[in-house]
């Protein structure tokens, strides 16, 4: 577990990490860079550098935090990668809804998989699930995205690399939008990104506007059209404390858990 420099979560969480490139966003993913890096400082967990692995002693890591968090759930991984087992899903799902304090986000460019182990998981209040929607390519991830019940459900159109058009934003809570970043990045035009947010706006969709990216993304910023968009879902919000006592026990209580 870490804090997060992500600008719409507070704080990562990742009992798994590595992964394989599925589509065209996945090209020059950060999470691939970050991992050899971090095997080259001699972090343990990351000693298959991207190659897929689950990490059990992690597991327990969203009981230590005695305040309420927005938490990145496999910031590293995918979580519905088709070599994870259901059971070790379901794991961690079984932690999620134990810990009804924090709001847990899910991103998934595996939206089939995703539908397919959707009715096997519990889907409390505090789980937010999100599927990667780079351009106009992956729209159907949306659909799967549609048929998941979970109370928040957002996309994440990042890196974008192409224009996005006619979103249907039907049943959706949320949308993040972000250029790519890195040593290589890939450009954004502007009008994608407006366009994006003028569909949000017709639809009533909260609109996050992440980074402009590039090769110094503290540079180009975040502001556009000269505002920070930083729109959340209003059915919720991180000062959501233990509603009841038994609440509070089940948080720290472990036993059913693993």
């Amino acid at each position: 577990m870490s804090k997060s420099s992500i600008e719409w979560t507070t704080m990562t969480w990742n009992p798994t990490t590595g992964c394989d490139k599925v589509s065209a966003g996945c090209k020059f993913c950060y999470a691939e860079v970050l991992a050899k890096r971090l095997k080259a400082m001699g972090q343990k967990k990351y000693v298959n550098e991207f190659q897929l692995t689950l990490h059990p002693e992690s597991l327990a890591d969203p009981f230590k935090w005695r305040k309420p968090q927005i938490v990145f759930v496999n910031s590293m991984s995918d979580l519905f990668h088709e070599d994870i087992p259901l059971s070790f899903i379901q794991r961690i799902f079984n932690i999620m809804n134990r810990l009804p304090q924090h709001k847990f986000q899910i991103l998934t460019k595996r939206a089939d998989i995703l539908e397919k182990h959707a009715p096997m998981l519990n889907w409390t209040s505090n789980i937010w699930m999100g599927v990667s929607v780079e351009d106009n390519l992956v729209l159907h991830r949306i659909d799967h995205l549609r048929q998941i019940p979970a109370h928040v459900k957002f996309l994440s159109v990042e890196p974008l690399i192409g224009p996005v058009n006619d979103l249907n934003l039907e049943g959706i809570d949320w949308v993040i939008v972000g250029g790519e970043s890195g040593k290589t990045p890939r450009p954004m035009e502007k009008s994608w990104v407006l366009d994006i947010r003028d569909q949000c706006a017709a639809a009533n969709v909260p609109f996050f506007f992440k980074q402009w990216g590039g090769t110094n993304k503290k540079k180009t910023g975040r502001l556009l059209d000269g505002r920070t968009y930083d729109e959340m879902p209003d059915k919720v919000r991180l000062n959501v404390y233990f509603s009841s006592l038994e609440n509070y026990r089940s948080a720290f209580y472990l036993e059913d858990v693993f």
